[in-house]
């Protein structure tokens, strides 16, 4: 059995939320929420907020233990991008890109055996 969590337009670049991904992709929920608590990086944060709503769901829609939970996969897509201009000399404007992010994690029940 699996749960997932899944966090939209967040305002963070997804190259900076990948970096975080890959540090807790397999690892038992305890230890990734042990290792995101100690991430010195913005989207340890956000990662962590995703990680619980899926435990939580587990844990009250398919009453699973929380204690042989693990982080089955997770990943995060690119949203929509704002576009801002900031003023440049001689009447120009550059382009300002501020991405996004979609953050999904999904958590599973570990196979007995």
């Amino acid at each position: 059995m699996e749960t997932k969590a899944v966090a939209k337009y967040i305002r963070i670049s997804p190259m900076k939320v990948q970096q975080v991904m890959n540090i807790i992709r397999g690892k038992d929920v305890q230890e990734a929420f042990a290792t995101l608590k100690f991430t010195p990086k913005k989207a340890s944060f956000l990662v962590e907020k995703v990680l619980k709503s899926a435990v939580a769901n587990a844990e009250n829609n398919l009453e699973l233990d929380t204690d042989n939970l693990y982080v089955k996969a997770c990943h995060v897509d690119q949203g929509p991008t704002l576009k801002r201009q900031k003023p440049r000399a001689m009447g120009k404007a550059d382009l300002i890109r501020k991405r996004t992010s979609h953050i999904t994690v999904v958590v599973a029940e570990k196979k007995e055996g």
